[in-house]
């Protein structure tokens, strides 16, 4: 037997440790270690609710707003707001447009590097990977003189010296099978990637004020101006080219407009450079539709509301998929989600680790127990994660977009199940093969193109709302704390990129007594429960086949599927302190 660390796992978001045991050159056993501790849930607390959210949003970075979000939504829950139609419309064109830009930037940025050699791209014929181009996708950019570019802006960056997958060491360095075509068809669309990005990145900022992080966030509904009848008086000092280069108010006919020519943008993306690299790396890799198929059990909170109703129906349904059974669809209900720390870095006290907590009733006390430096392995500790186990109904659950995806097309959504089913024949697979490491490549790339397709519906929606004379964006009935009963509890059920993500809020005397979180990434790459069963990515990774213990890119193959972010997951503070904790910023002190 083997033992293999991986730490830090490169390409997610936060520090991930990953250890495995290998038997007979594969998985036999793994842990999935969270290294990484910060602190939100108890900053929160003390604080007014109406601005948690700006704190709460910060948990992470790499998918923009979505903490931000549940977290006004959590309060507008325990104070009884409901929203304007258009503020609807404007969280599901920020949602939307972060789940369609963070599904293709894991693709080209964090996961494919997994898949191919980019050096053999230098050895590839231009014109023969503009022919491959033209039998993947009729896409017309696809001609010879744009991939020889990109092969020299390629063979550039690696005469510098590079990083990481960039870097040639030696022979045996990959077990990537795509011809050198393939790899300069991924990599030259790897590249224009990183420009695409900045065009979507457009629209969430002339929206949301700013990205990461959008500014338009609030309990209520959203703090985006209604359009304007001109442009506004000059300043003093300003010139009137200063007033021609500002960028359009999101809401007016211009803005609209903009934001609709990027989202065609996008949806072309998706369909013609997107999907057809997925199908293409599925094809390489048949065995993989076999590798990392996990537990079973796939959860949604379901995300995106589609009218005002108190029960909306969801472009992205709830509900939950148990023990691969792909016949029926189960519901969901937060009451039945519960954490253990038996295996994590915390304690509940009095010999309760082991006891399933639900949220509301969450405690965040931690207690480290882990190896000194130097550090050594962590297989076998009692305790070796920052992360907490959530389960549901005491059973470990993944989530992402393959529960997403899965979760839909069994629950009858037509639109889903054709598309997931096209993509899986494209790639020469059977949709039993969506269980799997292949798998959640294909959802994810299937639920790209299934929001990207909605993003300019809820534009139309917007224009003719504000057509119709109807500009309210927010609803501040229950803004004054004196409208607020004396204590308050509330939730927010949604998704991220990522996954289920859901806040707990409880108000007493018009501040945050309480606040809890539970990620997606929680979830997916939770430590073993109470009674040893693994978390998600853990049971994923048995049965991985590892062809040198010194290169385990199978691992990190399984692992990075799941597109991991402990840095939303982990949980901690300064237990020295009584909060709220406050936040100091010096002037001078640089970055």
């Amino acid at each position: 037997m083997t033992h293999l660390t991986i730490d830090p796992v490169t390409r997610v978001g936060g520090h991930l440790r990953i250890e495995v045991d290998l038997t007979d050159g594969a998985v036999s056993d793994s842990w999935s270690s969270g290294t990484m501790f910060r602190g939100m849930e108890p900053i929160l607390r003390g604080r007014d609710p109406r601005g948690a959210w700006l704190l709460a949003q910060r948990i992470c970075g790499a998918c923009a707003g979505v903490h931000g979000l549940a977290s006004v939504r959590a309060v507008e829950d325990a104070l009884g707001v409901t929203i304007p139609r258009n503020a609807r419309s404007i969280r599901n064109l920020l949602m939307g447009s972060e789940f369609v830009l963070d599904h293709v930037v894991h693709f080209y940025h964090q996961h494919v590097l997994d898949w191919i050699d980019p050096m053999s791209a230098l050895s590839a014929d231009p014109a023969a990977t503009a022919t491959l181009a033209r039998s993947t996708s009729t896409r017309g950019r696809s001609d010879t003189a744009a991939f020889r570019a990109a092969r020299d802006r390629l063979a550039a960056f690696i005469a510098t010296g590079g990083s990481g997958p960039f870097v040639d060491d030696g022979p045996g360095r990959s077990t990537a099978r795509t011809s050198p075509e393939t790899a300069l068809l991924v990599m030259a669309h790897h590249l224009e990637a990183l420009d695409w990005q900045r065009r979507i990145i457009q629209m969430q900022t002339l929206l949301g004020g700013k990205s990461p992080h959008p500014q338009v966030h609030l309990v209520g509904g959203a703090a985006v101006p209604v359009p304007w009848g001109g442009p506004p008086p000059l300043q003093p000092g300003e010139h009137p080219v200063q007033i021609d280069q500002r960028a359009p108010s999101a809401l007016s006919s211009e803005g609209l407009s903009l934001m609709s020519t990027i989202v065609a943008e996008a949806k072309a993306f998706v369909e013609q450079v997107y999907i057809p690299d997925v199908v293409a790396i599925a094809r390489a890799y048949p065995e993989w539709a076999r590798i990392g198929r996990g537990i079973g059990n796939y959860l949604s909170y379901g995300e995106f509301p589609l009218d005002d109703s108190d029960a909306p129906r969801l472009l992205l349904p709830r509900g939950r998929v148990m023990g691969g059974d792909l016949a029926r669809v189960e519901s969901v209900d937060q009451v039945d989600v519960g954490e253990t720390v038996a295996h994590s870095w915390y304690t509940y006290g009095g010999g309760a680790d082991g006891t399933l907590r639900h949220p509301t009733m969450g405690m965040t006390e931690p207690r480290y127990a882990g190896p000194e430096p130097p550090i050594t392995t962590l297989a076998g500790s009692e305790r070796y994660s920052w992360l907490k186990a959530p389960r549901y109904r005491e059973e470990p659950m993944e989530v992402g977009p393959l529960a997403r995806m899965l979760v839909a097309s069994v629950e009858g959504r037509g639109d889903v199940r054709e598309r997931l089913e096209d993509v899986a024949s494209r790639s020469g697979l059977g949709a039993a093969a969506l269980s799997s490491t292949l798998g959640r490549m294909i959802a994810r790339a299937v639920e790209a193109a299934v929001v990207a397709d909605q993003l300019d519906g809820w534009i139309r929606e917007l224009r003719a709302t504000l057509a119709s004379g109807d500009l309210a964006v927010a609803d501040l009935s229950r803004w004054d704390p004196g409208t607020w009963p004396a204590a308050a509890s509330g939730r927010s059920l949604g998704e991220g990129p990522r996954g289920a993500v859901g806040h707990w809020v409880s108000i007493a005397d018009r501040r945050i007594s309480d606040y809890q979180v539970v990620d997606a990434t929680t979830w997916n790459a939770s430590p073993r429960d109470a009674a040893g069963r693994r978390g998600p990515l853990e049971e994923a990774l048995i049965g991985t086949p590892v062809a040198d213990p010194e290169r385990p890119v199978e691992v990190l193959r399984t692992v990075r599927s799941f597109d991991p972010c402990p840095a939303c997951a982990v949980h901690a503070f300064d237990p020295g302190g009584d909060g709220p904790l406050g936040i100091r910023v010096r002037a001078g002190a640089g970055r």
